[in-house]
């Protein structure tokens, strides 16, 4: 990475501490290169191979090595060759599988006893002064050790806890004066700059988009971008990188556009008039954990910009784990690192392919512990828009990683715009209780939950308007999970009998077997639980996009002719 834009450090020193072994295995079984450090040559990285047992010549390999790094702003690599006394760590016994090594190395003298006999030589030091330093430093630390006590000298690093209630009371909806003003911006090209022409329309449309709110309807992509206007105008700072993130993997975003003629860039969100923060887009190198990794560590490092990676789809999440596993979510329990990485991960079943519909929300779910991130599955673009918004002004007080699950073929889904006013008022909601009920409350019997896409197959599905006793509750975020939010609602439907969960990931998969314990407990003894999804299978999805369509299908008449006890080979209906 230290050649790609966006991602240099002025260079980087690169020590190997090359002790010639793994933890049993030899180096012919480690890598198929001469030395350790032969793949810096591929990137024309200087190498200096220094012997371990010589303190001279490793601290003039470093010397070399800042200077070089301070001279050129280039990596640098130093194969600090030496070896293991004990083996992998002191209870080890090396000689099961190297006796010959070790034989050698029970006869070679320490590093500090040959660096003695060498100032001996050299008259810096008289017989037995070594052994004189060695025995004092050794009982100054002994008589350290002895004075502390490590259950009250050691203070493990734990972040200090948000005021209460932080992130429910930022406030993220913005004025219609400030909306316009700012798409207004953000539609101003430069002078004599050519537009591809399949972009001239959509710029016209969105240039009127909120001449007359009370008809506008605002898509994912324009929230997004208005989202991130208006955290700029705040004065937060943004860095997106991602996977084809400056297009969007599904042409949605066009954060630069390209003059046709010259191919020069113009990124709006660097030019409007308002931001008073830098904004950086980038497009990352597909190599998940090395990107992710990346931005873990910038993240720590300025907490106080909105970092952002984007995953071309959810399922390329996979190949970052370690990193994601170890800093990102696991950084605060162990070291009291306060990351705040926001993750874009496109989920969804949409008959694309096993590795093309998830982003793995039980993996993320199986993870959430002690309030270490935020997961969430927003439906609209007006609560895309609010959950940037809170995520940016949380930065200081209650920072926290996040992932949002978000959407791909329902990118310019009518049902995902919002109007003007859900961005003028309110904020991020957890759960959104139904908006279009076909019948009373009162009369409703069966309540389905869901999380993201399956909402809009349900509720424009035929089966729906049959169904007036049937309710469909959003649940936005999943962790930390709503239960306060669903207890009011679950409390406005007086004749519940049952509480069903609906997903399109299989039975493994998918958030049911976290809120499955959940929703035991708010239902009590009061309704029953059920599920309703695709059955359990080691792929995350259907490999033909024709068995997609007829599983989708009766998965939609299973939620609402729950009554039904026929089951399909694709699709379970089971009490939860």
């Amino acid at each position: 990475f230290s050649r790609v834009p966006g991602y240099g450090t002025s260079g980087t020193l690169h020590i190997i501490a090359n002790n010639q072994l793994g933890f049993t295995a030899n180096e012919s079984e480690s890598r198929s290169s001469l030395h350790a450090s032969d793949l810096a040559e591929g990137f024309e990285i200087p190498v200096i191979h220094v012997n371990a047992d010589d303190p001279v010549a490793s601290i003039e390999a470093a010397r070399t090595a800042f200077a070089y790094r301070h001279k050129f702003h280039k990596d640098f690599m130093i194969n600090l060759v030496g070896y293991r006394r004990y083996g992998h760590n002191e209870g080890d016994e090396p000689r099961f599988t190297q006796p010959a090594m070790y034989r050698k190395i029970d006869e070679h003298p320490r590093v500090r006893q040959l660096w003695a006999e060498r100032l001996k030589k050299e008259g810096s030091l008289q017989e037995g002064e070594a052994n004189e330093y060695l025995q004092a430093n050794l009982k100054a630390l002994q008589e350290a050790s002895d004075q502390l006590d490590p259950e009250v000298a050691l203070v493990e690093p734990v972040p200090k806890p948000p005021p209460r209630g932080a992130a429910h009371k930022v406030k993220t909806s913005v004025t219609l004066k400030r909306l316009k003003e700012l798409n207004k911006g953000l539609l101003e090209f430069p002078k004599d700059f050519l537009l591809n022409p399949k972009l001239v329309k959509a710029a016209e449309r969105r240039s009127t988009l909120l001449d007359k709110p009370e008809n506008a309807r605002i898509d994912w992509a324009t929230a997004e971008e208005l989202a991130f206007a208006t955290i700029l105008e705040d004065g937060i700072p943004i860095r997106l990188t991602g996977q084809d993130t400056i297009r969007g993997t599904f042409s949605q975003r066009h954060a630069i556009f390209y003059d046709a003629r010259t191919n020069q860039g113009h990124t709006p969100l660097q030019s409007i008039p308002q931001a008073s923060a830098s904004f950086e887009i980038i497009n990352s190198p597909l190599s998940e954990a090395g990107a992710i990794g990346f931005e873990v560590g910038y993240n720590v490092i300025a907490p106080e910009r909105l970092v952002i990676w984007e995953a071309q789809y959810g399922d390329f999440i996979n190949n970052a784990q370690s990193v994601i596993d170890e800093f990102l979510l696991a950084g605060r329990a162990k070291w009291g690192l306060t990351p705040s990485l926001v993750l874009l991960l496109p989920h969804g079943n949409e008959g694309q392919g096993p590795d093309h519909s998830s982003g793995r929300i039980e993996r993320f779910l199986g993870l959430a512990a002690e309030t270490n991130v935020r997961i969430v599955y927003p439906s609209t673009a007006a609560q895309y828009f609010h959950l940037l918004r809170r995520q940016a002004l949380l930065l200081k007080t209650d920072p926290l990683p996040m992932v949002i699950f978000t959407p791909k073929g329902l990118l310019r889904h009518p049902l995902t715009a919002s109007s003007p006013h859900e961005f003028t008022t309110g904020g991020w909601q957890r759960v959104i209780d139904d908006q279009n009920l076909p019948g009373k409350k009162a009369d409703v019997k069966n309540m389905t939950l869901c999380s993201g896409r399956i909402y809009i197959d349900l509720v424009t599905s035929d089966l729906r308007k049959e169904n007036a006793d049937d309710a469909i509750v959003r649940v936005e975020q999943l962790y930390p999970f709503p239960t306060k939010e669903l207890e009011e609602i679950l409390a406005d439907y007086p004749n519940l009998e049952r509480l069903i969960w609906v997903q399109e990931e299989p039975l493994n998969m998918g958030a049911w077997n976290y809120v499955r314990p959940y929703l035991r407990q708010l239902t009590e003894d009061r309704l029953t639980l059920h599920y309703v999804g695709r059955p359990e299978s080691s792929s995350p999805a259907e490999g033909s996009t024709t068995l997609y369509r007829i599983n989708q299908q009766s998965l939609i008449e299973q939620a609402f002719d729950f009554d039904k006890q026929a089951q399909t080979s694709s699709v379970v209906k089971e009490s939860g």
